[in-house]
């Protein structure tokens, strides 16, 4: 009888272990490895107005931008990868720049929805880049904002070197990227860059990823999201946990804008409250009524304008 117990013990620690590793497998590649990304297709979450998946898909703002003519820039990384830039040299000369990040799956030139707005009616030079994992940029994992915010301290001193030292820099991020230019906030900046605004961001990508297995899968986070950390810190050199927006922006130093919709249900609204709640330095929060995932820019355009152009004129 003990025998039999004692197999079957056994039987269940194997099991156990063996769907461990496989589930944190399949969950870093469902997310984190560049691959092609079906998971998401019909997400309930990622359901905009219409009148918001109108503009993504056939705004003006693409017009715009195949108008435009950008120099590309590139860099190497600190892991040796190949990362490509875009800048726009305003029309007038000037020595104002928003430095753009882009979310989940996009890429640098998708930034031109903002864009526009900052080159044609605030007088900007515009920076975009593809991050690691996107675009033209080399890379076979996301970085979620970890390794991405040493690439934009390499994509700063270029954008300086391409304006002059006395350039003034605002850092515009949207979802991954709005967690991506809070995670560089935290670092030792140059003088050059004066503020932060962050659209949509997660705490940390832990907790991203936590709300979302339980949203999706109906899973708990532990212990299948700690193994997934744990084959993320393998395979692309950061946990899942180390990759935090929230610990960064209580070392910033620069002014920092959140905005956020209140009827965001793939990254909640409350994450914007908690970084807000922790930023030590100088902040403004902007929710957006009935705005979902990065909507706002869209279905409050007037608003998210003025507010914004309020904190660069006080700011930047």
């Amino acid at each position: 009888m003990k025998k039999i117990i004692y197999r079957i013990v056994i039987f269940v620690v194997i099991s156990f272990a063996l769907l461990f590793v496989i589930g944190s497998f399949y969950f870093y590649h469902l997310a984190i490895d560049r691959n092609e990304k079906k998971f998401l297709q019909g997400n309930d979450d990622l359901e905009v107005s219409a009148e918001a998946m109108d503009v993504f898909t056939n705004g003006d703002w693409y017009e715009w931008r195949d108008r435009q003519t950008f120099q590309e820039m590139e860099i190497i990384s600190f892991d040796e990868l190949k990362l490509r830039g875009y800048f726009l040299e305003a029309k007038e000369e000037t020595n104002k720049v928003v430095m753009f990040a882009h979310g989940y799956l996009g890429h640098g030139k998708d930034m031109a929805l903002f864009g526009e707005y900052y080159y044609e009616q605030l007088g900007y030079n515009i920076f975009t880049a593809d991050a690691r994992g996107h675009g033209t940029s080399e890379g076979d994992y996301i970085g979620f904002g970890w390794h991405d915010r040493l690439d934009y301290l390499r994509w700063i001193d270029e954008v300086i070197d391409q304006v002059g030292s006395d350039a003034e820099i605002v850092l515009h991020g949207l979802s991954m990227g709005a967690a991506t230019v809070l995670m560089v906030s935290g670092e030792e900046l140059p003088s050059q860059v004066k503020a932060v605004v962050a659209d949509s961001p997660y705490t940390s990508a832990y907790d991203l990823f936590a709300y979302q297995m339980k949203r999706m899968f109906s899973l708990p986070a532990f212990p299948l999201l700690d193994g997934t950390s744990i084959v993320t810190n393998v395979r692309a050199d950061y946990s899942l946990k180390e990759a935090s927006a929230i610990d960064q922006v209580r070392h910033a130093e620069v002014p920092i804008l959140y905005i956020h919709g209140e009827a965001d249900t793939f990254v909640p609204t409350a994450y914007s409250e908690q970084l807000f709640a922790e930023t030590k330095s100088e902040k403004r929060l902007l929710t957006i009524e009935g705005a979902n995932h990065g909507e706002g820019f869209i279905i409050a355009e007037e608003h998210y304008k003025d507010y914004l152009k309020g904190f660069l004129d006080k700011y930047h």
